[in-house]
C-alpha cells in the first residue's frame, strides 16, 4: 500500500499533467474497491451517499464530523488509490474550526479535501465573501502543511442563486487564498463552465450526474475542466436499481430483476481486487 506521501504526490501530479481526469465518488468501502479495479487514479467521498447508506437526509445538521471522516477513512483503507474528502463547509463557522477539519482528515488517510461556503442556515445560505476567503485561506495553510489537496467550493448554484459573476468572483479569491482546485457544482450550462475555466487560475473540478443536461468528457476538456466528478450520483443510480427491484417485487410479485443484477462471483471477484 502506497504512503500518504506517495498517494499525496500521485494525486497532485494528476492536477498537473495535461488532460482531465475522472474523480468518481464511492459511498463506502465496497464501492471503492469496484471503482479501484475498473483502473480510476483517484477517488472523492460522498457525503451524500454516505449520508444514504448510513439511513440519513443529506444535511449538515444529520452528519457529524467523526462519522463522515470515519467513512472516508474506511474508504481510504479499501484502496491503492488517492482520496479526496467532501468536508462540507468544514463543519463549523470559524477558520480555526476548518483547519480542524482538514488536520483530521490528513490523519485519517486523506490526502485531499473540499471546504465549502455553504452556512447550513437556510435563511442565509453562503458565507459573505470575505469571511468565506479567511476559512479558505486557514484551511490552506493547514493542508499544505500536511500535504494535503485543498478543493475550495462555491455553492452558489446548488442553492438557488444563479449568480456566475459572483460565483466566479469568489473562486478567484479562493484562488489567491491558496486553494488547489477550484469547484462550482451545479452550474447550468457549457458555456458557464467554459467561463469558469477560462476566468480561474487553478484547476477546476466540474461535478456531473446532476439531471438535465449532460456533457461528455470530450466537451467538458475542451471547456477547459481539470477534474470531472460525480457526487452522489452513483450512489443514487445504486438506489434507483434496489427501489425497482423492491418495486418489481412488491407491485408485481416478480424477480426478472436478477437478470440485471451483478453476479455473486462478480462481486466477490471485485472485493477480492479482480479487474472487470
Amino acid at each position: 500500500m502506497p504512503t500518504h506521501q506517495q498517494k499525496y504526490e500521485r494525486f497532485r501530479a494528476l492536477h498537473q499533467r495535461p488532460g482531465l481526469f475522472v474523480i468518481p465518488n464511492p459511498w463506502d468501502a465496497g464501492s471503492a474497491k469496484i471503482l479501484t479495479a475498473f483502473g480510476f487514479e483517484a477517488l472523492a467521498t460522498t457525503s451524500a451517499g454516505y449520508a444514504f447508506s448510513a439511513g440519513l437526509p443529506d444535511s449538515a445538521a444529520a452528519i457529524t464530523r467523526e462519522a463522515l471522516l470515519e467513512n472516508a477513512r474506511a474508504i481510504a483503507d479499501a484502496t491503492s488509490l488517492p482520496v479526496s474528502a467532501d468536508l462540507q463547509n468544514g463543519f463549523g463557522s470559524s477558520p480555526d474550526t476548518c483547519v480542524e477539519t482538514i488536520l483530521l482528515a490528513a490523519k485519517f488517510g486523506l490526502v485531499g479535501g473540499s471546504i465549502e461556503d455553504a452556512t447550513g442556515d437556510p435563511q442565509n445560505p453562503i458565507y459573505e465573501l470575505n469571511h468565506a476567503i479567511d476559512r479558505i485561506s486557514a484551511a490552506t495553510e493547514a493542508a499544505h502543511d500536511s500535504h494535503f489537496f485543498l478543493t475550495a467550493r462555491a455553492e452558489n448554484f446548488l442553492y438557488g442563486l444563479d449568480d456566475l459573476d459572483d460565483t466566479i468572483l469568489r473562486l478567484q479569491a479562493f484562488a489567491e487564498a491558496g486553494a488547489d482546485v477550484l469547484y462550482a457544482p451545479g452550474l447550468p450550462s457549457l458555456e458557464a463552465i467554459q467561463k469558469v475555466c477560462a476566468s480561474v487560475s487553478k484547476p477546476v473540478n466540474v461535478l456531473m450526474g446532476l439531471q438535465g443536461a449532460t456533457y461528455s468528457l470530450e466537451q467538458l476538456a475542451a471547456a477547459g475542466v481539470k477534474r470531472v466528478s460525480v457526487g452522489a450520483a452513483f450512489a443514487r443510480a445504486a438506489l434507483g436499481a434496489f427501489v425497482r427491484a423492491a418495486r418489481e417485487v412488491k407491485d408485481h410479485g416478480t424477480f426478472s430483476f436478477a437478470t440485471e443484477a451483478i453476479s455473486h462471483a462478480e462481486v466477490t471477484g471485485y472485493m477480492a481486487g479482480s479487474k472487470p
